[in-house]
């Protein structure tokens, strides 16, 4: 269990005002006899985040951007989530800042032991290896906070890896998930933001409707549970109730359920190993959520999973080039700059050009996503 502060286990929340920021704040709110909100970052949204400053007072309060409100003693600046994810006072340090920018704070955290509750899937995949050295080294644990990757954790109950025949990630199939391929050229920005089951900041909600979300899962995957690229396989489930399966050596299958809310895996990223009573989780109700139905996925009409499942076979520097080339086209996408399909297309070339840079360190690897977020640019910028 994390270290405790006086009588409550403190907890730093970066990214405190995106969704799964603010769904966190929900949930320690609901258990206020338990932990304590120890620190606060945002990116920009400085009048949300007064507001949870006033509600929780944490011993520090920082904005990577300067906002649209800016208060008295804040930390202004990227290294206020390294600041924040390294205070004394904080046990747990959830981590839901989007993209490659929440790298450094989980590298920071692990190497100061601290428990990280990850809901930036991009620190794995960008630097899968030096982030489990430093959680090896510096004493601290990585717990999932990605509702697939809490439920493999909660099958697997502390069982090797030697016990597992294959991994099956869930996928909801986003919002054009039967969508003819002439239909899908002519997406727009709206059409993507809309998805079915899930409400989630915009960036993901790209994610998700290109799969490319779901091939960050699968290189998550492979580096919290050790599992072989090879037995880790994607299915779509358009009802998000099943989460993930297990599927073990001797033919068992266990699959943990859920309605689709981030409040569970939240929850239980902060309690692993053990579960609390917490009455604002949606009761289940197998009933009112069925049918429950999978499909095989449409390789051939969302190219980014099988761009992002290569990229991590392939390793090095690939995962990285993967995530900057997506975080650089989604970004001209949702500026209207470029078309829906052209998101693929971008990481695709970024991979040709940019794979076998040098991957030994932190810095090699932030050249290798600079690099690649410069090569989409310039894809485009005729």
């Amino acid at each position: 269990m994390p270290r405790q502060t006086g009588d409550l286990t403190g907890v730093a929340v970066l990214g405190s005002t995106g969704s799964v920021g603010t769904t966190a704040l929900r949930v320690l709110s609901r258990h206020r006899d338990r932990y304590r909100v120890v620190a606060l970052t945002a990116h920009r949204n400085g009048a949300l985040l007064r507001e949870q400053e006033r509600e929780h007072a944490p011993s520090y309060v920082g904005i990577v951007e300067g906002g649209d409100v800016l208060c008295p003693g804040w930390a202004v600046g990227s290294e206020s989530l390294v600041a924040a994810a390294t205070r004394p006072d904080a046990s747990i340090v959830l981590n839901a800042v989007v993209g490659a920018a929440g790298l450094d704070a989980t590298l920071a955290a692990l190497g100061a032991g601290k428990r990280v509750a990850l809901a930036n899937k991009e620190s794995l995949v960008v630097a899968g290896e030096l982030v489990t050295r430093a959680a090896a080294l510096g004493g601290g644990e990585i717990v999932p906070v990605d509702s697939e990757h809490s439920a493999i954790l909660q099958c697997l109950a502390g069982r090797s890896g030697d016990e597992v025949r294959r991994l099956v990630l869930t996928a909801s199939g986003g919002p054009f998930r039967d969508w003819h391929p002439e239909r899908l050229a002519r997406a727009t920005r709206e059409d993507a933001l809309r998805h079915p089951t899930w409400s989630m900041g915009r960036k993901i909600s790209i994610d998700s409707a290109t799969l490319a979300n779901k091939a960050l899962e699968v290189i998550e995957a492979h580096f919290l549970f050790g599992i072989p690229y090879d037995r880790i396989d994607v299915v779509v489930h358009p009802q998000s109730v099943v989460h993930s399966f297990v599927e073990f050596v001797d033919g068992s299958v266990l699959a943990q359920l859920g309605a689709p809310s981030m409040e569970l895996p939240i929850l239980y990223a902060l309690t692993h190993p053990e579960r609390v009573r917490d009455a604002g989780v949606p009761r289940f109700d197998p009933v009112a959520l069925s049918p429950l139905t999978f499909e095989p996925v449409r390789e051939e009409l969302f190219p980014a999973l099988r761009l992002g499942a290569a990229a991590g076979r392939r390793g090095g520097a690939a995962p990285a080039v993967f995530n900057a080339a997506n975080e650089a086209a989604v970004a001209l996408f949702l500026d209207g700059r470029i078309q829906f399909a052209d998101i693929p297309r971008a990481i695709e070339s970024a991979l040709a050009a940019h794979s076998d840079m040098p991957s030994e360190s932190r810095e090699a690897l932030i050249t290798a996503d600079g690099e690649s977020r410069r090569h989409v640019t310039e894809l485009f910028a005729c």
